[in-house]
């Protein structure tokens, strides 16, 4: 079992930047490849990053490459979203993921979810 708690989201103004952190419980946290996924009103929850147990290999969306990196600390069980350059579209509801296995942009390949954590950006 893996619980997650997201932290570091708020209100930020259009440029600005976000550093969003997920702590995991759980011994095996670095065994699990781990997934950010974001979900704006009434639209569907959509992929944004992803990493590989190791933190070797990283994933994103196209809408957020080039100003978005996910990275992890498996010591302290933290994954990581930095968040550069924000636009009104980033704001949402940011999920923190984790799945066995290889890293995934479809969410429902992921096991275990955190409560989430908003992100808004005023323009």
């Amino acid at each position: 079992q893996v619980q997650l708690v997201e932290s570091g989201g708020g209100l930020v103004q259009a440029g600005g930047s976000l550093r969003l952190s997920c702590a995991a419980s759980g011994r095996t946290f670095s065994s699990y490849a781990m997934g950010w996924f974001r979900q704006a009103p009434r639209k569907e929850r959509e992929f944004v990053a992803a990493i590989s147990w190791r933190g070797g290999s990283t994933y994103y969306a196209d809408s957020v490459k080039g100003r978005f990196t996910i990275s992890r600390d498996n010591a302290k069980n933290t994954v990581y979203l930095q968040m550069n350059s924000l636009k009104p579209e980033d704001t949402a509801d940011y999920y923190c993921t984790a799945k066995n296995g290889l890293a995934a942009a479809r969410p429902q390949e992921y096991d275990y979810w955190g409560q989430g954590t908003q992100v808004t950006v005023s323009s």
